[in-house]
């Protein structure tokens, strides 16, 4: 393409650890213009059978969880195919990760490794052509920023309590902008730490993987209920100033072999899930509905999707792993109106923008999410503003992790200036 600068002139990789101290591939990318970019990948607790394997030591160091395998093979076939290629190319060298991978699901390399030298391919682009990344990505017309789908009560496997359901979220869409709308779910995190306090005692405001806290509850309702009050007493609104998520993460809750899920002691068949979500959807102005069946259940998710899906987003994330072969058979079933997109599951940013584009044509919302197991890269910032998402999952307003994402909005936004569009409304 007639530009030197943009070749790449280094590839490397190093361990780095994530938030649950797990070692993770860091990659560092430079091209001959001086542009560097540095990823690091992330990892998800509840995580789907059909998204990218990272590739682990095994062994007895780090638990099996060290990853110098997965460096290696980076340093030793990753990096000699992808010097001297024009770092512009993103499509070409996501491509040339694929092939050299030869898996379906980058079990030989990893989708670690992949995940994090493809977004370092991305950054020293744009490092390169001295463009901020979201524009670099997102092109003149990137400048909504996503609405907060913030977890502030955490259960599941991302908490030690006795929750069943994984996520209990608030959608600041009372506010003006994003700024704005960080201020005022912050707030309602402050009060619902001091409810908690006081109705269960210190020990209620520990925090679970995403930083939202883990307090001694058992039935889904009662952290509902939580959240309302929160909301109420930080002066807001439920319904006008904030509305409610869950993601369920069901595949969890399913006992394959008796084909029920269980929630709360009970067992609960997928007719019997679907009116209990008609309830509580309606009575608490939740909007945001995750995972609802198990992985495999598309019929279930079809049917939800077709009483509710009016009001409520149902999103798929186990159900399409961010692969685009799965969310074809999604479109055709109609079987949800959003997906949730998260890079590691499918291993690359080249096929996960596909799957964004996918789901745009469809009418389908996309949510751009980071994981349980996540890094200090901003990474997914950048990505929601560049591809137009409304809404983006990233935690509670805790832990560094999380937190980074968040104020990386705040400097696009910044950045941005008045052209910014902040949607209010996100079905």
């Amino acid at each position: 393409m007639g530009d030197d600068r943009f070749i790449i002139s280094s590839v490397k990789g190093m361990m780095a650890i994530d938030s649950r101290g797990s070692p993770t591939v860091k990659a560092i990318v430079e091209t001959k213009g001086g542009g560097i970019g540095v990823a690091l990948a992330p990892s998800g607790a509840s995580k789907s059978e059909k998204e990218a394997v990272e590739l682990r030591d095994g062994g007895r160091k780090w638990r099996g969880r060290g990853v110098g395998l997965a460096i290696a093979r980076l340093e030793s076939e990753v990096a000699p195919r992808l010097k001297g290629a024009d770092s512009r190319l993103q499509e070409y060298i996501d491509a040339l990760l694929v092939e050299i991978d030869g898996t379906s699901q980058k079990k030989r390399i990893g989708g670690n490794t992949t995940t994090a030298v493809s977004i370092a391919v991305a950054k020293a682009a744009a490092s390169t052509a001295g463009l901020q990344l979201y524009r670099y990505l997102g092109g003149a017309y990137a400048s909504t920023l996503p609405v907060p789908l913030m977890n502030i009560i955490n259960g599941g496997v991302h908490a030690g309590n006795e929750l069943d359901f994984q996520e209990f979220l608030i959608l600041p869409v009372g506010a003006d902008s994003f700024k704005e709308a960080l201020r005022i779910a912050v707030e309602v995190y402050w009060e619902l730490k001091d409810l908690l306090k006081e109705k269960y005692g210190l020990n209620a405001v520990n925090v679970g993987d995403e930083g939202g806290y883990a307090p001694p509850m058992r039935r889904v309702e009662e952290a509902l209920e939580a959240l309302s009050r929160a909301i109420d007493r930080a002066g807001y609104a439920l319904g006008e100033d904030f509305l409610l998520g869950l993601d369920v993460a069901a595949s969890q809750l399913y006992d394959a072999s008796k084909g029920v899920y269980m929630v709360e002691g009970r067992s609960l068949n997928q007719g019997e899930l679907i009116d209990l979500y008609e309830d509580i959807t309606r009575r608490y102005h939740i909007v945001y509905l995750e995972d609802p069946f198990h992985e495999e259940d598309f019929d279930s998710f079809k049917e939800l999707t077709r009483k509710i899906g009016y009001r409520t987003l149902i999103v798929g994330d186990d159900l399409y792993a961010t692969n685009p072969s799965i969310l074809a058979r999604g479109i055709e079933k109609k079987a949800t109106n959003a997906v949730l997109v998260k890079v590691n599951q499918i291993g690359t940013l080249t096929e996960t923008l596909k799957f964004i584009d996918m789901a745009r044509m469809a009418g389908m919302r996309y949510i751009i999410s980071h994981r349980s197991g996540d890094t200090e890269d901003p990474f997914i910032a950048d990505l929601a503003v560049a591809t137009g998402s409304r809404l983006i999952k990233t935690g509670a307003p805790a832990r560094g992790e999380r937190t980074s994402k968040y104020n990386r909005l705040l400097e696009i936004e910044e950045d941005l200036g008045p052209t910014i569009t902040y949607p209010k409304k996100v079905i």
